[in-house]
């Protein structure tokens, strides 16, 4: 899975980038500082299943901190948007080719409104309303996505109908490219009464209806109302859960902090925590000390910088994603070397156990014989979905197992 860092410039997408990823992309108060994507790794964070079993893991893919799992995850930074990016301008069409490879993707807002709808500052918040920015990144990807798919939709459509083709198998093959999967446009359409033995008779509106409905599965879209801290911030915040938005309020810059200073062993911060400790009071100036006061302040009012808690949401909860660890030995919870509990891999709801171990090694899926439950000790058939913090090892024929 990848994770699409989304938004108008000066919302503080690269901000909430670097928090995420503890890189070092260039910021600035102008729009398009960035021009070329970034890309970095951020994490998916839950609690431990070392925790459950009481043992100490020797994680190799990933990390173990205080028993919260770090599950490691690509995350993609793009170009500011502007409005009718779809036509090419400011870096549109550039922004919008970065974002193909997105599964999900965050939409950076600032949620002060101290900057209009392209970016350029106000002077001072309250001065736009970031309510606006929702609706139009999302109307800016399905007219990027229209372009793409109505191109050559006459000719595509007189194909599909003459070859007397399978529409979603040819849809599937045209859009792979978009990151577009078969299960997305079956949904789709499904949604829809269109005639999918007839595409040529798709009105211009129903072609648009059904990217609409593509991009709405295929390019899901979480909300970050960023700089909630700012004045106006959490009144606008409440508006958009008023207006059915999903979304959820953080402070990219306060999370960039902690991270910077945990790092340097100043506090000890545990991504995604409610609260931080100061290690080295002495090292902090009078004017970090304050600081440092209102970013507490401001977790213990939303339980967090809230940077975190929208990447779990994106990758859990909007994603469908599980997290599952392979083991060798169901007894000692370890590796052929011995190490404990040392992958986790995350997975697709809905996965069964004989896809999952061709996740692992090729050979695995083919030889597949049967999976054991860790908790249970239960054997589990090919077709058994996987549920998350499932611990299991894989049975196979032959020398693997």
């Amino acid at each position: 899975m990848i994770l699409g860092v989304v938004g108008k410039p000066n919302a503080g997408k690269t901000t909430f980038f670097n928090a995420a990823t503890a890189s070092n992309a260039k910021v600035a108060d102008y729009p398009f500082t960035t021009i070329n994507p970034n890309f970095g790794t951020a994490f998916a964070t839950q609690e431990c299943v070392c925790r459950e079993f009481n043992v100490k893991d020797d994680p190799r893919n990933s990390l173990c901190i205080d028993g919260i799992r770090h599950i490691p995850v690509k995350m993609i930074d793009v170009a500011g948007l502007v409005p009718d990016a779809w036509k090419g301008r400011g870096l549109g069409n550039k922004f919008l080719d970065d974002l193909r490879q997105a599964d999900v993707l965050l939409h950076i807002v600032d949620a002060s409104g101290a900057h209009d709808e392209e970016g350029r500052p106000l002077g001072r918040p309250g001065m736009y309303d970031p309510l606006k920015d929702v609706s139009f990144l999302e109307v800016e990807i399905s007219r990027w996505m229209f372009q793409i798919i109505s191109k050559d939709w006459n000719r595509f459509s007189r194909r599909v109908e003459s070859e007397r083709a399978n529409l979603i198998d040819e849809l599937t093959s045209k859009l792979s490219g978009l990151s577009i999967r078969l299960d997305h446009i079956k949904k789709a359409l499904e949604k829809l009464d269109l005639n999918v033995d007839r595409p040529t008779t798709w009105s211009e509106e129903e072609l648009f209806n059904f990217v609409k409905e593509l991009r709405r599965i295929a390019k899901p879209i979480l909300v970050v109302a960023n700089k909630i801290d700012m004045p106006f911030a959490e009144e606008n915040y409440k508006r958009m859960l008023e207006a059915n938005i999903n979304a959820i309020p953080a402070a990219a810059l306060a999370e960039l902090a902690l991270i910077k200073y945990s790092e340097k062993g100043i506090i000890k911060y545990i991504r995604g925590s409610k609260t931080f400790e100061i290690l080295e009071p002495n090292k902090l100036s009078g004017r970090e000390k304050k600081l440092f006061d209102k970013i507490r302040e401001l977790m213990e009012k939303w339980g967090g910088t809230g940077v975190q808690k929208a990447i779990n949401k994106a990758i859990f909860e909007i994603g469908q994603m599980i997290a599952v660890y392979p083991v060798e030995d169901i007894n000692k919870l370890s590796d052929k070397k011995g190490n404990i509990l040392p992958d986790v891999f995350l997975v697709r709801r809905g996965t069964t156990a004989r896809k999952f171990a061709g996740l692992i090694h090729s050979d695995l899926e083919k030889t597949f014989l049967y999976a054991i439950d860790a908790r249970t000790k239960k054997k589990l058939a090919e077709d058994y979905q996987l549920k998350d913090r499932d611990v299991i090892k894989i049975v196979a024929a032959g020398a693997r197992g």
